[in-house]
């Protein structure tokens, strides 16, 4: 009796033991959790190219990393048959894009149109986080200098040296899930040479789009440039309504874009943009993007 009386408190002994050790355990993980919320953590990939459709987006190429991109806009959609709906002629930028750091990178490109040069600075100076000092945001700021080098026979007049502008742009973008994000694009665009004395040489607009994404590589892309009024006023232009569908396949971005703007960077899409949805004034085209990646 003795014996089993001493089982039984031996049993009792080691259950407790192994009940204290289970609640340590359980107490570490709990300890380990809270420290792990009061952390932060970067949020990542809010798009998952350096431009969303037209406007360049908050994101960069990555430290050591080469970026290859192709703009690509057809003709105008309603040029009918004959010009094969405007793929008989078409339009184009290449750029190349470098990152100095994770938050600096800087790129040049020529377009086609007027064929302009341009060279681009863009730093990352807040990115969105969570946890512990959560950062609602990712703030960019984008700089770009575009010259015109294209010839004019009869109007010898705008074959000006000094026809250069200059665009300034603050990216401000949120990642409000794993499907969508948007972004807020304030510009100003200072302009060397204008048409005429009663255009500004100054402008100011303003760009909102965003990204949705359906499948796991698949997403939907929209963005709406308003010029504000009574800057330009020797010829039409319209605001820049632009839309897109994303494609991701391995280190490529495939994006397929329709927009009214013919142009693809900055002085074009924000204040010259002239073709009108109503009209039929579509562009079709694209943007391919791929990375090089030089880190070890």
């Amino acid at each position: 009796m003795q014996k089993i009386a001493c089982y039984i408190i031996l049993c009792l002994l080691l259950g407790n033991v192994a009940a204290m050790a289970q609640d340590t355990s359980l107490l570490k993980m709990l300890d380990e959790s809270q420290n792990s919320s009061d952390q932060s953590h970067v949020v990542t990939g809010t798009f998952k190219a350096t431009q969303l459709i037209n406007v360049p987006t908050v994101e960069s190429p990555g430290k050591q990393s080469l970026q290859f991109l192709i703009m690509h806009r057809f003709g105008k959609l309603n040029e009918g048959a004959y010009e094969l709906f405007g793929l008989d002629n078409a339009s184009i930028r290449f750029g190349l894009d470098y990152g100095f750091t994770d938050r600096l990178s800087a790129g040049v490109g020529r377009s086609s149109v007027d064929k302009a040069f341009d060279g681009n600075i863009k730093y990352k100076i807040l990115q969105q986080s969570t946890g512990k000092g959560a950062v609602p945001i990712s703030l960019s700021l984008y700089e770009l200098v575009t010259h015109y080098t294209q010839r004019y026979t009869d109007k010898p007049y705008l074959n000006s040296r000094f026809r250069t502008s200059y665009t300034s742009q603050l990216l401000i973008a949120r990642k409000f899930s794993r499907n969508l994000s948007l972004q807020l694009a304030p510009s100003w665009t200072h302009y060397n040479l204008v048409a005429t004395p009663e255009d500004n040489n100054d402008l100011f607009a303003i760009t909102a789009g965003g990204r949705m994404k359906f499948t796991k590589r698949m997403s939907v892309t929209a963005e709406y440039s308003y010029l504000l009024p009574d800057q330009v006023v020797s010829t039409k232009v319209y605001n820049s309504l632009s839309l897109g569908v994303d494609i991701e396949t391995g280190g490529h971005v495939f994006q397929l874009v329709f927009t009214n703007s013919n142009g693809m960077i900055g002085p074009y899409y924000l204040s010259r943009t002239n073709g009108s949805w109503g009209k039929g004034d579509i562009f079709f085209g694209f943007n391919i993007s791929r990375s090089f990646n030089f880190r070890k």
